[in-house]
C-alpha cells in the first residue's frame, strides 16, 4: 500500500491506497475557516499550520496498516507549505528504508480519476480547473498528459473567490458563489467571455466587469441583487470552461480539481466522468493514486529531494 501527504496549499493531507485503486484511509485537515479571515490564504500562516498538523494526520491515516510505499505532492504550489509534506515523507520514508515518490499536485488531480469505483481509463481529454490551474489536457495514458490549453491569467477558482470578495462573500469563494448563485437569476447580468486563440483560457476581463458592475451599484440595490450578480457572475465561468472543453470534439471527457465541484459546472457536462466531491478539492487520496504510474526514488536518493513552486 502507498502512503500519500498532500499540503501544497491550506489542507493537510495524508491518505492510504492500495496498489489497485482502493482507498483505505483518506484524512483531509482544512485550514478554510483559518484563513477566512483574511479572504484567502496566507502562505505563512499556511505552512505553520501544517506543521502543526502533518504529524496527528499522518497518524490517523495509517492507523496500524502497513505501507511500502511513501508518496508526497513535491511541486507545484506554496514552497513553505510544500517543504512541511516533503520533508515528514523523506524522514518518515527514510526511518522505515522505504522507496518515495515526488508526485506532481497536477497529475495527482488527474489521478483521481484513476480510484475505485470510478476507475477511468484513458484516452480522455481532461478538464483541470482549481484555485491555482485551469488546463485543458490530452491525457492517453496514466503516467502523464500533454497540454491543450492553460489560462493566460486568473484560474477559474482564483476568478470565483477575487468575485466572492468583491461580493462580500466569504472563503473559499467558489463555494459561496455556488451557494448564492441558486437564489439568483444567472440571466440578469450579461459578463463577458474571454475570446482568446487555441484553447487557452481568460478570466481577468470577467473579474474587472464584475468589479465595475459592483462599483456602480448603490449600497442597497447590491444587497437586492447579491444572489443575480453571483449566479450571472458563476454562469460566465462555467460557460467559458464548457465552450473550451466542447471546442476540442473529444467523445471522452473527465473534469477534475476544485471548481469541479461547483454544481452548474456538474449539470453543464452530464456525461463527463466527474471526480468525486470528496476529491475534487486538494487530498492525497488523489497523490498516492498518482504514485503508481510515476517513478519511484529509492531509498536514501530522496534525501536531496527539494520542492518547487513551479510546475
Amino acid at each position: 500500500m502507498i502512503l500519500g501527504i498532500e499540503t501544497s496549499c491550506d489542507e493537510t493531507a495524508a491518505a492510504v491506497v492500495t496498489r489497485d485503486g482502493e482507498i483505505v484511509s483518506n484524512v483531509v485537515a482544512s485550514q478554510a475557516e483559518l484563513h477566512a479571515r483574511f479572504g484567502g490564504v496566507v502562505p505563512e500562516v499556511a505552512s505553520r499550520r501544517h506543521l502543526e498538523l502533518i504529524a496527528p494526520v499522518i497518524e490517523e491515516a495509517l492507523d496500524g496498516h502497513e505501507v511500502d510505499t511513501v508518496a508526497v505532492t513535491s511541486r507545484p504550489g506554496l514552497i513553505g507549505a510544500l517543504l512541511v509534506g516533503v520533508s515528514a515523507a523523506k524522514a518518515l520514508a527514510w526511518a522505515r528504508r522505504l522507496p518515495l515518490v515526488p508526485v506532481d499536485h497536477l497529475h495527482g488531480h488527474v489521478a483521481s480519476l484513476y480510484l475505485k469505483p470510478l476507475d477511468r481509463q484513458p484516452p480522455f481529454t481532461c478538464l483541470l480547473a482549481s484555485g491555482g490551474h485551469t488546463m485543458l489536457l490530452d491525457v492517453q495514458e496514466r503516467g502523464g498528459y500533454r497540454v491543450l490549453g492553460t489560462t493566460l491569467d486568473d484560474a477559474a477558482g482564483e476568478a470565483f473567490d477575487k468575485g466572492a470578495r468583491l461580493l462580500g462573500l466569504g472563503y473559499p469563494g467558489g463555494r459561496e458563489i455556488d451557494l448564492l448563485a441558486r437564489q439568483g437569476d444567472p440571466t440578469a447580468y450579461d459578463f463577458p467571455v474571454a475570446r482568446v486563440p487555441g484553447l487557452d483560457f481568460s478570466f481577468s476581463g470577467l473579474k474587472t466587469a464584475l468589479l465595475y458592475t459592483v462599483r456602480d451599484l448603490p449600497p442597497d440595490e447590491l444587497a437586492a441583487r447579491r444572489a443575480d450578480l453571483a449566479a450571472s457572475y458563476q454562469r460566465a465561468i462555467v460557460r467559458a470552461l464548457v465552450e473550451r472543453v466542447e471546442a476540442t470534439g473529444a467523445a471522452r471527457v473527465a473534469v477534475v480539481g476544485g471548481v469541479a465541484a461547483n454544481s452548474e459546472l456538474r449539470a453543464s457536462l452530464p456525461d463527463a466522468a466527474l471526480a468525486p466531491l470528496a476529491l475534487c478539492t486538494d487530498n492525497a487520496a488523489m497523490i498516492a493514486s498518482a504514485a503508481r504510474y510515476a517513478e519511484h526514488v529509492p531509498y536514501p536518493d530522496y534525501l536531496s529531494l527539494d520542492a518547487r513552486p513551479s510546475a
